[in-house]
């Protein structure tokens, strides 16, 4: 693979407006074979990288080794504690190793999208997947769609090189391979299409839809060879109400400028991350004392995607729905602090349903008749799209993620919509642009921005 220099101090994306198409470069033929390709790698790798978390959580919290939430509970307080230290130490000895797997740096999927053309380090990547997916199974509170959104990256970057694709391509092919990834981990292949393009890429072109859709499809395609084809989370139909639009109407701002304060928290544990010596004893401290919290808590430990089922379906308690809205995103920060790698989608998911919880049962009081499970799936979808600031792929994924289409669709749309307003108002940085510099950020928004003058 091509060298990298992971120094530049002010990096400059191409202008938007001087990139020339991919579909209709002399090398087009080989750009579509690259993007099937990518497709079938990225669909094998998210299932190989799903099973391998099935298998560990298994392997330390016993039970299927689906959901965490149920083995967590019947196991002892000693397993907590001895699982999550010996995630810590698995955090401080991979990064350790991580780092001299390679001679650079390493890199951010979005930063290698906006400003290296999508080059990525091929192994430290892999290894990094491949790490997030084991410490996520041992309870880190941390999503595992960062591992697959890494394997349709380095497989996008590995096609790219034996097509011998322009920089463009490979950009535009590794942010499709990144949603793929997203895609074909959760079963989600045109929110997967969309996330790429709106939250990767930053830039809904039509010229770019094509290729997005393609790749999602078929990784999708070839994970559901190995995993099941449903949705991610099982709700009922649930109607939409007067109640639920004038709710959404008021909680969307409040769930934005939360999702401020998450984005800004998340973007300080990235650039306050241990160095040296403290890359070991950090994540064995930090994971230590959620393993001991999660004697109380067990919904801390993984990505939280079993307490957000529980939440869409009202069966968790009003007062443990307060505690998990200021545990569980401290859980994430810290771990993020601590250096532990991971994905940070369903954790975000999770924050959102517990906020959308929250607020729902309060308004109960003064308007009942909504079923409180939508809260938590209306808050969930407003705190996601903040964050992301991707409203168009958040609905879409929603959508996929519960099976469900048009019964609640008004009240998803109002409140993803304020929400990511409010949002962008005072934070033009989302979660995924935590690693980002302030010149790249910057330099990004000036890219992005350039079109529409």
């Amino acid at each position: 693979m091509s060298s990298i220099d992971f120094r530049t101090t002010a990096p400059q994306p191409p202008r938007a407006d001087q990139i020339p198409s991919a579909l209709t470069s002399s090398g087009a033929m080989r750009f579509w074979l690259a993007v099937v390709l990518t497709g079938i790698g990225t669909g094998i790798g998210a299932a190989a990288l799903t099973r391998l978390l099935e298998l560990v959580q298994r392997l330390m919290w016993g039970g299927k080794g689906t959901d965490i939430l149920e083995a967590a509970q019947h196991a002892g307080a000693w397993r907590h504690i001895l699982v999550l230290l010996g995630a810590g130490l698995v955090t401080g000895a991979g990064q350790i190793i991580l780092k001299h797997l390679s001679s650079g740096n390493g890199i951010d999927t979005t930063a290698a999208i906006w400003f290296h053309a999508g080059r990525m380090p091929a192994w430290r990547t892999i290894g990094s997947a491949v790490l997030s997916v084991i410490i996520v199974g041992m309870g880190a509170s941390l999503g595992r769609e960062g591992a697959p959104k890494q394997a349709g990256a380095v497989a996008a970057n590995f096609f790219s090189d034996l097509g011998k694709l322009s920089d463009e391509q490979r950009r535009l092919l590794v942010a499709c391979g990144a949603g793929a990834g997203m895609g074909a981990a959760y079963g989600v292949p045109l929110g997967g299409a969309l996330f790429s393009l709106e939250v990767m890429r930053g830039m809904l072109a039509l010229r770019y839809v094509l290729p997005a859709v393609i790749a999602a499809m078929v990784a999708t395609a070839v994970s559901w060879l190995a995993l099941p084809d449903v949705a991610t989370y099982i709700i009922p139909a649930y109607p939409s109400s007067a109640s639920c639009v004038v709710w959404a109407l008021l909680v969307g701002p409040v769930a934005g400028v939360v999702s401020v304060g998450y984005v800004r928290a998340i973007t300080w544990a990235d650039r306050n991350k241990p160095r040296g010596w403290q890359r070991l004893v950090a994540p064995v401290i930090v994971l230590g004392a959620l393993g001991v919290l999660s004697i109380w808590f067990p919904q801390l430990l993984g990505n939280g995607k079993d307490v957000s089922q529980l939440a869409f379906t009202n069966q968790v308690a009003p007062v443990l729905l307060l505690a998990l809205l200021a545990l569980k995103p401290l859980a994430t920060v810290l771990c993020m602090r601590s250096g532990a790698p991971g994905g940070l989608f369903t954790p975000t998911l999770t924050v959102g349903a517990m906020l959308g919880a929250v607020l729902g049962d309060a308004w109960s009081w003064f308007w009942p008749g909504v079923p409180p499970g939508l809260f938590a799936v209306l808050g969930d979808a407003a705190v996601l799209a903040a964050t992301t600031q991707g409203p168009i792929s958040t609905v879409v994924l929603m959508m996929e993620l519960t099976g469900r289409d048009r019964s609640f669709i008004l009240p998803l749309l109002l409140v993803v919509a304020t929400a990511t307003i409010v949002a962008r108002t005072i934070e033009p940085r989302s979660i995924y642009d935590a690693r980002l510099t302030d010149e790249e950020m910057a330099a990004r928004q000036k890219a992005r921005d350039r079109p529409a003058q």
